[in-house]
């Protein structure tokens, strides 16, 4: 082999390895870019939280972010729902008064930068010994706050007078109803609903604020088969409410402390209500009220909240719904409680 063949045979191995090792050099930067850009885009999400978080759109010498972004809470929960109506019709007067089993929660609530996930454990569903379905959902914001809650319930007893029936045990009516309230905080730079029911601000010196809002009651309470089996005599009774009220009020929260580290709040909003359609139904006999009167929804809230230290607080919270719905046609009052037991941890 000449001389010349085989530095031809050395050049183009030269330039097949120096080839290789650019392919080489170009993967891993390909796959560099790939790793920045996919670091960067978690990055910049956290960075957009973090700046929606912290953006400033209330007066700081009122309220202030907590400069932790990661809240964790432990919570017990207790709700509770009693029905009262009456109404006569063809002549036949009936009267409920009925409250649903109460239901009792523990659970966790994992929030960063004010998206939270909460997870519950009802212990007496666990055991059998609670059939009923309630659903739970707040948001509460320095200038919009709301709370929706639906219920679905055989669990209902309590005094039933209707014929030869007084009392009423469990199974016998199946409820079906949803409460809903909306808030409007005009001082919202300096009043802060979420200082007190999610502790994602901090409520500096003390503040109020009027409010406007309006509030809902809707759903159906009817008999069930099983009544029908034990007391073949038992009216079918079908009692459909809509109710639909505005309204305004005014909250409070108090700050006490060297440090600010006691909170205490209390607000409560009375609504009109300017739609309702109400009917009570029994035995195909029906008894309608929709036409307008002076009836009222009322929705309380009331927290306190202690801060150990800036990191590690705790505290309680009561959120109640009344109507009051009185005529002589057909009367419906509902009155809906949340109470609330928590430990919260700042990281």
């Amino acid at each position: 082999m000449s001389i010349r063949s085989i530095f031809t045979i050395i050049l183009f191995c030269a330039v097949t390895v120096e080839a290789g090792a650019q392919s080489v050099t170009a993967t891993d930067s390909v796959t560099s870019d790939t790793i920045a850009k996919k670091e960067s885009l978690g990055k910049r999400l956290n960075k957009k939280l973090s700046n929606k978080y912290f953006k400033t759109k209330y007066d700081t010498n009122y309220v202030a972010r907590p400069k932790e972004k990661w809240l964790l809470r432990a919570m017990v929960n207790g709700t509770g729902n009693y029905i009262h109506a009456k109404g006569t019709v063809n002549d036949v007067w009936s009267k409920y008064d009925l409250h649903t089993k109460k239901n009792t929660t523990i659970g966790l609530e994992v929030n960063y930068c004010d998206i939270a996930v909460a997870f519950s454990l009802n212990p007496a569903k666990i055991r059998g010994d609670y059939d009923d379905y309630e659903f739970n959902f707040e948001y509460h914001g320095n200038r919009i706050s709301f709370d929706i809650n639906y219920q679905r319930a055989t669990s209902l007893t309590g005094d039933m007078k209707l014929g030869d029936i007084d009392h009423l045990d469990e199974e016998g009516l199946r409820m079906n109803v949803v409460n809903m309230a909306v808030y409007y905080v005009f001082n919202h730079r300096r009043f802060s609903f979420p200082a007190a029911m999610f502790q994602n601000y901090y409520q500096l010196h003390s503040a109020g604020s009027w409010l406007a809002g309006a509030s809902f009651q809707g759903g159906s309470i009817k008999t069930t088969d099983e009544l029908k089996e034990r007391s073949p005599l038992a009216p079918e009774v079908h009692l459909t409410f809509t109710n639909v009220a505005l309204g305004g009020g005014y909250g409070y929260n108090l700050v006490l402390g060297k440090h600010s580290q006691w909170l205490l709040h209390l607000s409560a909003m009375p609504s009109i209500v300017v739609y309702k359609h109400n009917r009570l139904t029994v035995n195909g006999d029906k008894k309608r009220d929709h036409g307008l009167c002076f009836n009222m929804i009322f929705n309380e809230r009331a927290a306190v909240v202690y801060h150990f230290t800036p990191r590690f607080n705790a505290g309680a919270s009561f959120m109640m719904s009344n109507s009051i719905f009185d005529n002589d046609k057909v009367t419906v009052n509902q009155n809906k409680f949340l109470a609330r037991a928590f430990i919260g941890l700042r990281l």
